[in-house]
């Protein structure tokens, strides 16, 4: 037994390797997960005071790393917001980075061509449930609400 206790800070870096190995991870996600594994909180933060000291997890990376995955599906920064916060990365991040993210994003472009694309689908249905289709999808996929609304009457007269 006093041996199983020796070889749980070893299996505990183990598994937060291995969950680092398929991709970046924040520090609540792998405190979550090693929570889940059965781990003890003072092994738990051990862990995540390592990995953090050596550079295995840091949010802001993190953090960037999930926004430029997130804008290439295309989502709307609302949506990949919401993401980074249930991630447990901090508001001061969030903010700095989706405020960097802006610099170089053209939401209004954005929608325009997803909502055509999406129109183009939906050719055979009534202009106003074609219009409230899109404008569902856009708005789940995290687009402003008022961008959408602008971009449909413009394609939808």
């Amino acid at each position: 037994m006093v041996k199983n206790k020796l070889d749980a800070p070893e299996k505990a870096r183990a598994y937060a390797f291995l969950l680092l190995k398929f991709r970046l991870r924040s520090v609540k996600e792998i405190h979550g997960r090693l929570k889940i594994k059965g781990f003890e909180e003072g092994i738990i933060k051990e862990t995540v005071s390592f990995l953090k000291d050596k550079g295995f997890i840091d949010d802001r990376l993190f953090a960037k790393s999930w926004i430029d995955s997130r804008i290439k599906k295309p989502l709307g920064l609302r949506r990949i917001e919401a993401e980074l916060r249930l991630k447990g990365i901090s508001k001061e991040i969030i903010d700095s980075l989706i405020s960097e993210t802006k610099k170089n994003y053209c939401e209004p472009d954005l929608v325009a061509k997803i909502a055509k694309e999406r129109l183009e689908k939906l050719k055979g249905i009534e202009p106003q449930k074609a219009k409230r289709r899109v404008y569902a999808y856009l708005v789940r996929r995290g687009f402003s609400p008022e961008t959408v609304i602008d971009t449909i009457c413009r394609q939808i007269p």
